[in-house]
């Protein structure tokens, strides 16, 4: 598609975006208070609190889908635009309206009181499918990445094949057990017994035919020819009839929705490629134009240097100087002169009526002091989001200060200025502007220069005060920028002469940061739920939403990271073969991390001691800082909270018991880092242990019949290359209990190499899934009971326990005052 296209749908995208963010704004300073007080008043003060809580989920539910709507066109308009200086403000956009789908997705979960949030509704009046409201992951996180991430695996591969870990040309890793083992030496020599007998027999029979008379009478001949002829003419109209029965069939069961159309594996292949060729053209185009772009900012930034530098720097200072003259003039005093933090000299000449006549950079200044108003207003929502505390209090419908809304009305404010009205007819190249290039430059020089100026103007007005008489102030020069003291100590540095490549050899070699299989999360199979669903019982889609949510956007973006509320560590529960282990590693494939595995089972024998176990934390902590972004893992995370640890386990898993809160509470805001943990039996730890490591629980259920039969559709055609038409619908019904990593392990099993070359003859039957199947354990209802009541100890679970019972108390009262009232009417009818 032409860049004309894409900026058509840019300047559509911005229009909605201006109009969402306005009304945005307008409700993020309503009062909630006053709604509630009207609803009082009109409905009474029972029902008051439930119907101001669902006007107001319904509320944040629609900014939350538009969001998302918005936010996947201006990704795909960032993946296909050209031009730098466009792709430059489409960007800042995109995050910013990113990071405003996790603020709204955070104030969700605290009006629901659960992770995942639903309004058929609000999908309804929208008229959104449930594949629209899906978040999609930003291409840029690993694109613009490339180079780093190929030059990381180039890194990890040498080390392992140093270490002889791997061989030069990897294989793949395959693990036999002894079974499969014995099953393979059966089946060769089974199949070394047959082919002998086979060529005995076939010598045999040779013989017999030479034995044979081989006179045959002309008579014979013809009625055999005769013979021959019928029983071709016989075959050949019975494979005829045959074939049209079955594509009847075929037909019919596509029509009824049975089976799905066959693939044209060649013309989608030629569509993919011709796709992923037009995809690296755009892509070079990107980086050539990218490259020019910034050679172009550095030439003209030294040329403003050079002309203009020596006559900007007189200006300004004339221009102070006369500021100082004209303050004395008028108050008798020498004025104070703004600190740095204070945005020195352009402080002064961005107030009302002291605009500077040569001055680029006021105009400016008037739109970043506004954003900065803003953004004062709504409090930083970076701090640790940890919905573990205050879990008894009453439950706040509030939603939470927006930090992303300002950096919204900035960009669309800017795109207002200087991109709406710009006549780009006929403009094909798609390099940057110079005339813009020029402004930003200019702009940026002469705030450079008038740093440098208001230092030398400070001192001549100390010196000026020292003449006068007045005592001069001595500002100390590390001036804080928020009035609380910090109280985190600065942690010590237990390597300090150590490069950062030592160290991550180091921990490659013991084993701590580990290789990954690329996954990616639309692998986790499964569709978003069509409906509302409960807490406990989310779908696939949903999962893959709020891990991108909560997890890969922040990991992904520094910008997003920064203004979305914090959340350091999160814990995946679920059964045996739910996906959690998967799900990790699409979290690490999608935004390029580095893995660091903490599995007690991983650090037995290694760091050993006390001070081996400092060392091996404070090595995490820095290393992955040094690499972010990273994910920290621990797999089994109950084992270390366990009360009682079972005598054959050698593992000690209560090593790194007291040393986990404090290596989560060593995470910085600013570290794009978050620990991980999987878990099949959380409900064996102790819950007041674990609620203190995690910040989030996420409960991962067997899947339901749709994502079941998604599952067997995608999973057959995966391994039988779309050759297989077995009735996925049975199978899903059958399969009722087991997880999606269940049926990929039994379709592994089936489909050996072999099979699959028999699958033309040799169709797949339900028996063989069946009997493979049957062999391993199905999720059973106490192990889902289990979870649930898990979940519902958990401090989300309880906070929304206690919301429940608090409205059932109020039903109770509102049908009680109802009947008081209805038998008060008896009693006047009767009088």
């Amino acid at each position: 598609m032409s860049s004309t296209y894409f900026n058509d749908i840019w300047h559509q995208a911005q229009h909605e975006c201006e109009l969402l963010s306005t009304i945005d704004y307008e409700r993020q300073h309503q009062d909630v208070e006053t709604t509630v007080a009207t609803m009082n008043a009109a409905v009474g003060s029972v029902a008051a609190d439930a119907d101001a809580k669902a006007l107001l989920q319904s509320s944040l539910y629609e900014f939350y889908l538009r969001y998302i709507c918005l936010s996947n066109r201006l990704e795909d308009v960032y993946d296909n635009m050209i031009q730098p200086q466009k792709r430059q403000l489409v960007r800042k956009l995109l995050d910013a309206c990113l990071g405003r789908v996790v603020e709204l997705k955070h104030d969700l979960v605290n009006i629901d009181l659960m992770e995942f949030s639903y309004n058929d509704d609000v999908v309804e009046r929208l008229r959104l499918t449930p594949m629209e409201t899906e978040l999609r992951i930003p291409r840029y996180f690993l694109r613009e990445r490339q180079q780093e991430l190929e030059f990381r695996k180039r890194t990890m591969q040498e080390i392992l094949v140093k270490l002889g870990w791997l061989e030069e040309h990897e294989l793949e890793e395959t693990v036999t057990t002894e079974i499969e083992a014995i099953r393979m030496l059966q089946m060769h020599e089974r199949a070394r017994q047959g082919r002998l007998r086979a060529h005995f027999m076939k010598e045999i029979r040779i013989l017999k035919e030479k034995g044979k008379s081989e006179e045959r009478s002309e008579k014979e001949r013809s009625d055999s020819g005769l013979l021959a002829a019928m029983k071709i003419q016989k075959m050949w109209r019975g494979h005829t009839a045959r074939r049209i029965t079955r594509r009847r069939k075929m037909e019919e069961m596509i029509l009824i929705g049975m089976l799905p159309p066959p693939p044209a594996v060649v013309k989608e292949r030629a569509e993919k490629l011709e796709k992923l060729q037009h995809n690296e053209k755009r892509y070079q185009a990107q980086a050539l134009y990218g490259e020019q772009f910034e050679e172009r900012q550095r030439a003209v930034q030294e040329e403003i240097r050079t002309k203009h530098g020596a006559s900007m720097k007189e200006d300004i200072a004339d221009e102070i100087r006369a500021w100082v003259k004209d303050c004395y003039e008028k108050t008798g005093k020498l004025p104070d002169f703004p600190s740095e933090d204070q945005g020195g000299s352009l402080h002064i000449f961005s107030r009302p009526g002291t605009e500077s006549e040569h001055s680029r950079s006021s105009a400016r200044s008037s739109k970043e002091s506004r954003k900065t108003k803003d953004k004062s207003k709504s409090p930083a929502r970076s701090g640790d989001l940890n919905v573990n505390e205050n879990q008894e209090e009453e439950v706040s419908f509030q939603p939470a200060p927006s930090v992303c809304l300002p950096d919204i009305r900035a960009e669309i404010d800017l795109f207002n200025d200087t991109w709406r009205d710009k006549d780009e007819t006929g403009v094909l190249c798609q390099a940057a502007y110079e005339d813009m290039i020029y402004n930003d430059k200019y702009q940026e020089v002469e705030l450079e220069f008038r740093r440098a100026v208001d230092d030398v103007m400070r001192q001549e007005i100390e010196l000026l005060q020292t003449a006068v008489g007045k005592k001069v102030k001595k500002s100390s020069k590390k001036t804080r920028r928020s009035g609380k003291k910090s109280k985190k100590k600065k942690e010590k540095d237990l390597t300090p002469d150590r490069t950062t490549e030592s160290l991550y050899e180091e921990l490659v070699t013991n084993g701590i940061i580990r290789k990954y299989p690329e996954l990616r999360l639309k692998q986790f199979l499964g569709d978003k739920a069509l409906t509302a669903r409960n807490g406990t019982n989310p779908s696939p889609g949903d999962v893959r939403q709020i891990l991108t949510e909560y997890c890969i956007l922040p990991l992904g973006s520094e910008a997003i990271h920064n203004c979305t509320p914090l959340i350091r560590s999160i814990l995946l529960a679920g059964p045996r073969g739910s996906g959690k282990k998967a799900l990790l590693h699409a979290i690490c494939t999608e935004v390029g991390a580095v893995l660091f595995d903490l599995t007690p089972a991983n650090i037995v024998g290694k760091y050993p001691g006390k001070s081996g176990l400092i060392m091996l934390i404070h090595l995490v902590l820095k290393v992955s800082r040094l690499l972010q972004p990273a994910v920290i893992y621990m797999g089994d995370a109950e084992r270390p909270f366990m009360k009682k640890i079972p005598k054959t386990d050698r593992t000690d898993p209560k090593r790194l018991k007291k040393d986990l809160p404090k290596l989560i509470k060593n995470i910085a805001p600013e570290d794009r880092v978050i620990f991980v943990g999987t878990s099949n039996l959380p409900w064996e730890a102790d819950q007041k242990l674990l609620q203190s490591v995690y910040n989030r629980f996420i409960y991962i259920p067997r899947p339901d019949y749709g994502a079941m039969s998604h599952a067997w559709k995608t999973l057959l055609h995966e391994y039988s290359g779309g050759i297989s038409n077995l009735d996925t619908s049975a199978m899903a019904k059958i399969s009722d209990g087991y997880t999606i990593g269940a049926i990929d392990a039994c379709l592994k099993e089936v489909m050996t190499c072999k099979r699959k070359l028999q699958l033309r003859t040799q169709p797949l039957t339900n028996a063989e899934l069946i009997n493979v199947l049957c062999s391993r354990d199905p999720v059973y209802r106490e192990e889902e009971e289990a979870f649930e009541s898990w979940w519902s100890k958990t401090p989300l679970g309880r906070r929304r326990q206690r919301f429940l019972e608090l409205e059932e108390e109020r039903l109770l009262e509102e049908q009680a005052q109802a009947a008081k009232q209805g038998n008060g009417n008896k009693k006047k009818g009767l009088n």
